[in-house]
């Protein structure tokens, strides 16, 4: 199944959903999208996320508010960490992350978003 995990309310996200083409393949049930403030991510998500991924950290976002709010930045964090902040916050989760063909593509770069746009044309 192809998926994309975004926050409705980034203007970021939406671009990379518009730009991709995903918006349009998900009108024709080809992507599922899962905003992620709305529908919380589940644990056998993010561990899904995690094994293509290699690491919860890949999946971590140091730009979240919460991260300097609560000093993450001045903690030493394992695995362990990374995966209970973004289960706890979804704010935590790098956006978006979009899953294709068993393929896992991680945050707003803009060679990750046109790896991510090759992908989705070759669909």
């Amino acid at each position: 199944m192809n998926k994309i995990y975004h926050l409705g309310t980034c203007s970021t996200c939406q671009s990379i959903l518009r730009e991709s083409g995903i918006g349009t393949l998900a009108a024709k049930g080809k992507f599922v999208l899962q905003d992620i403030k709305t529908e919380k991510i589940t644990a056998a998500q993010l561990d899904e996320m995690q094994a293509l991924a290699g690491s919860y950290e890949a999946l971590f976002s140091r730009r979240a508010i919460k991260y300097k709010e609560l000093g993450l930045k001045d903690k030493t964090l394992g695995e362990k960490d990374y995966r209970k902040f973004i289960l706890e916050e979804y704010t935590f989760l790098k956006r978006p992350v979009a899953l294709l063909k068993g393929k896992i593509f991680i945050g707003n770069e803009k060679k990750t978003v046109a790896a991510l746009t090759e992908a989705v044309k070759a669909l």
